[in-house]
């Protein structure tokens, strides 16, 4: 039985520009079984008319973990003395594109630690060594730069960056990235879109000081914002960190938090991302890809490096390929498949297509 306020209250923000964050309060602090089974549904309905039924790919390389900023929650902070230091280099990087090119990949993302020593003009040149070599659409997770390095890596050949906020509440980001500026990650934000890279933000849901109306006014920032990737994932604790004692971000929330800002954000790409199958597998992979996901990151990281790439704990290692295959079964078992193609943007693609219809 259809339960008439949960289907009045998603309707309702399904069609508005600017959902009430009452709305969304509720949504995301619904804990009856069928009324959750419920929103999911409707998250997936959702995902099905705006993003359809493929599972993009895309392939990660972790090519550092050195980085200059404490932030409470993750393994990578310099006050880390435990955690054993890497850097790839341009050939090792250059060798796991190539092997994710292999395995039909067209997306590549290069992640690291937010560090001083990146060198902006090696990293021009590593961009532009990918590009003319192969097909595929370059991805950036390097953090907090300049406005010039945007724009050296985006004439470069650089196509999308994710820079996630992690919470939207100026006082909780400020306690959980000492010395770090909230103002400054926002001019961030605003300078990658004014560039015109494909932007990608998200949280973590779980953190400390974290309440169900910071996750609504997370959502609402990212509907302001109209960003083109967003990632909603749990909180690990890493035990070198300041936040190590504290209990695992609830998986079930973290799943309404992605369900909610799908039915918000409509046609965005939400990946399920490695922190959901980190705590809760393959089960956790299909939860989230049946709440509004459509997004899947096989890692390629080298296998002698990828342990060392330790924001929370517990990754689980298999092969890209064996990834790949695991996937594969999944998307069959959910009546999907997978997508090898680029997965621009789909606001991209709207906003091109009205261009030419009013041309």
């Amino acid at each position: 039985m259809i339960d008439v306020k949960l289907q009045s209250v998603l309707s309702r923000v399904y069609d508005s520009d600017v959902p009430a964050r009452s709305d969304l309060e509720y949504l995301l602090a619904l804990e009856e079984p069928s009324k959750v089974a419920h929103l999911f549904a409707f998250a997936d309905a959702v995902r099905k008319e705006h993003v359809g039924d493929g599972i993009l790919l895309r392939g990660i390389i972790e090519f550092s973990n050195h980085c200059r900023n404490t932030c409470l929650y993750c393994g990578l902070n310099r006050d880390n003395s435990h955690l054993e230091r890497y850097r790839l280099s341009r050939w090792q990087i250059l060798q796991r594109v190539e092997k994710l090119v292999r395995c039909g990949i067209k997306t590549v993302v290069l992640q690291s630690g937010e560090e001083d020593a990146l060198d902006p003009y090696w990293f021009e040149q590593l961009i532009e060594e990918i590009t003319s070599k192969f097909d595929i659409a370059v991805t950036l997770s390097v953090g907090q730069k300049s406005c010039r390095e945007y724009e050296l890596w985006k004439r470069a050949g650089a196509n999308r960056y994710l820079l996630k906020i992690e919470t939207i509440d100026p006082e909780l980001y400020a306690s959980l990235h000492p010395g770090m500026s909230f103002d400054n990650h926002l001019r961030c934000t605003f300078d990658l879109q004014a560039i015109g890279y494909q932007t990608g933000s998200g949280n973590i849901v779980g953190l400390r000081g974290q309440t169900i109306a910071t996750l609504a006014e997370d959502i609402l920032f990212f509907r302001e914002r109209d960003f083109d990737m967003i990632s909603v994932g749990p909180f690990i604790p890493n035990r070198n960190t300041a936040l190590g004692g504290r209990p695992l971000g609830d998986l079930g929330l973290t799943l309404r938090c992605m369900a909610v800002t799908r039915i918000v954000t409509k046609n965005t790409h939400i990946p399920s991302n490695t922190a959901i199958a980190s705590l809760a597998g393959r089960d956790g992979t299909i939860a989230a890809l049946q709440a509004g996901a459509n997004v899947v990151m096989p890692n390629f990281t080298p296998e002698a490096y990828r342990n060392l790439y330790e924001i929370y704990p517990g990754k689980k290692y298999i092969t890209p390929e064996e990834s790949i295959s695991q996937i594969e079964k999944i998307a069959s078992e959910l009546t999907r498949y997978l997508d090898y193609n680029r997965g621009d943007s789909l606001k991209c693609k709207k906003e091109q297509a009205t261009a030419t219809a009013e041309n």
